[in-house]
């Protein structure tokens, strides 16, 4: 998600985009600055229809404005679309565009590129897709004017409109031949290829035509890949870096450095259960055998031991800042290794079984503890090794029927659509059920004001049916220096560029 700062003066004129106001003083003093940010991964493209949310929103943040945008308290702000309004049956959106804007290759930005790009993104195949398939047709009102014509109504699709699926390119860049690797948005930065060298360095030099540039204080932007957390970490303290995303074990070492820590629960840590319907592992499509994978693991330990307490208990994949979070799912798996033997027994598995997992360097610490875990009760956890930047497309292979992830979460439709639908990109299995089509269902067409109680069905049906197995949410740990303030953003692990600014 995207959160702006701007100057008191843009703020006083109602913008109101920003994650806390900057004065006239602080935009004018942030001259010659440079932001340089250490990520934990490489980019992966600039192609609109590969953007990714999470670490790797910081790449393409700086050139592609969105459509919307959120302020520091998560809620939807106008950015390149000023006004946004539904029908009374929820299934048009009229936008209303702002004018004079143009992308860095002299493209007007208006409703036909609004229509370019959201087309272009749902016939691609990222895994962000999704954000904008639900539209049927576009009418374009005029230049600063478009209805999204929905097929039915989407819950999600202006939350989408604030991340990937409002991410604007210039219409001429979408299938141009180097698309992955030079992009031309009418963001507030421009790639500077001369300083950027991919997988080691990309370089941002102001875009001199932005339409709000006191909202963006520095003048060049440097992110670096550094998948080492001790690098990153060493890089920091050195003054190499502004700031950096880290981790829980960082935090005593952060605090003895005098490094400022922020923090937000972002990600839930814990399994997806991915074979529901028993295609890989007959066991899994018996209810009583995930339930009993939910009771295996001590998640107060794994939280307390492994993230240091920092962080929070959960059985549920969404998030806390959204409309589906159920506060009273929380406790339902506690931890019974008993009663998870028992589970099993009477599906007819005392004997136990074995599943395939994917085992990644990234996740190296908690291989161990689900192999015991799992063990205690009976399952046979066979590893198969996979390179940390072949993690992803390994898990959404199909090949296998549970897999460890650090999953991120933002608005409950936007999880449903990224993990529980038939089509899901993180249902590789495409595991589904009629009654939680029926919860999906009315969850979909639900007026704005029994929205949330229909989320919440869908999250109690998912926790019933222990489709996951969530542990804990963990607190996302961003460090930086004395020189640099961070606002951390309830939807994103990684703070987006509009999140930064020089300490007065």
């Amino acid at each position: 998600m995207l959160i702006r700062r701007c100057s008191a003066v843009l703020a006083a004129a109602a913008l109101a985009v920003g994650a806390g106001a900057c004065s006239g003083a602080g935009a004018s003093s942030a001259a010659a600055k440079t932001l340089t940010i250490g990520n934990v991964l490489d980019n992966n493209s600039f192609d609109p229809t590969q953007l990714n949310i999470g670490n790797q929103m910081q790449y393409w943040s700086p050139v592609f404005d969105t459509l919307l945008t959120r302020d520091k308290d998560n809620r939807l702000q106008p950015w390149l679309a000023t006004s946004w309004k539904y029908d009374a049956k929820r299934t048009t959106l009229s936008l209303t565009l702002k004018s004079g804007v143009k992308f860095t290759d002299g493209t007007p930005f208006d409703a036909t590129a609004v229509k370019d790009n959201l087309t272009n993104l749902a016939a691609g195949t990222g895994q962000n897709s999704y954000m904008s398939r639900s539209i049927a047709t576009y009418q374009i009102v005029g230049p600063a004017a478009i209805n999204l014509k929905l097929k039915a109504p989407d819950p999600g699709l202006i939350d989408y409109l604030a991340s990937v699926g409002g991410a604007m390119a210039s219409p001429r860049s979408l299938h141009a031949k180097d698309v992955a690797t030079t992009p031309v948005g009418c963001g507030p930065y421009v790639l500077d290829r001369a300083g950027t060298v991919a997988g080691s360095t990309y370089t941002y030099k102001r875009n001199p035509d932005y339409w709000n540039a006191a909202a963006f204080p520095y003048d060049k932007v440097v992110i670096k890949p550094m998948t080492d957390l001790t690098a990153r970490l060493n890089a920091l303290k050195a003054g190499q870096l502004n700031a950096t995303l880290t981790d829980t074990n960082s935090l005593a070492d952060a605090e003895r450095s005098g490094l400022t820590v922020s923090t937000t629960p972002v990600n839930w840590n814990g399994l997806l259960l991915m074979d529901r319907d028993g295609k890989l592992v007959p066991a899994l499509k018996d209810l009583r055998v995930r339930k009993a994978i939910n009771y295996a693991f001590d998640r107060e330990a794994i939280l307390k031991n492994v993230s240091h307490g920092a962080g929070a208990l959960t059985t549920q994949i969404f998030n806390a800042a959204g409309d589906g979070y159920d506060k009273s799912l929380d406790g339902i798996y506690d931890y019974d290794p008993a009663k998870a033997k028992q589970l099993l027994a009477e599906a007819g598995y005392g004997g136990g079984f074995s599943i395939t997992m994917p085992e990644s360097p990234g996740f190296a610490q908690y291989n161990p503890i689900i192999e015991q875990q799992l063990g205690a009760i009976g399952i046979t956890v066979k590893w198969v090794k996979v390179p940390a930047n072949a993690v992803i497309p390994e898990v959404l292979s199909g090949k296998y029927p549970v897999v460890f992830m650090t999953l991120g979460s933002q608005s409950a439709w936007q999880d449903i659509q990224k993990a529980v639908t038939r089509t899901s990109p993180w249902n590789p299995l495409k595991a589904g059920d009629p009654e939680l089509d029926k919860l999906l269902a009315a969850a979909q067409n639900a007026p704005a004001a029994t929205l949330p109680a229909a989320m919440k069905a869908v999250s109690k049906w998912i926790v019933d049916n222990a489709w996951f197995d969530p542990w804990y949410r963990e607190n996302s740990v961003y460090l930086s220096d004395a020189k640099t303030a961070v606002t951390m953003q309830a939807y994103n692990v990684a703070p987006s560029i509009g999140s930064f600014a020089p300490k007065e």
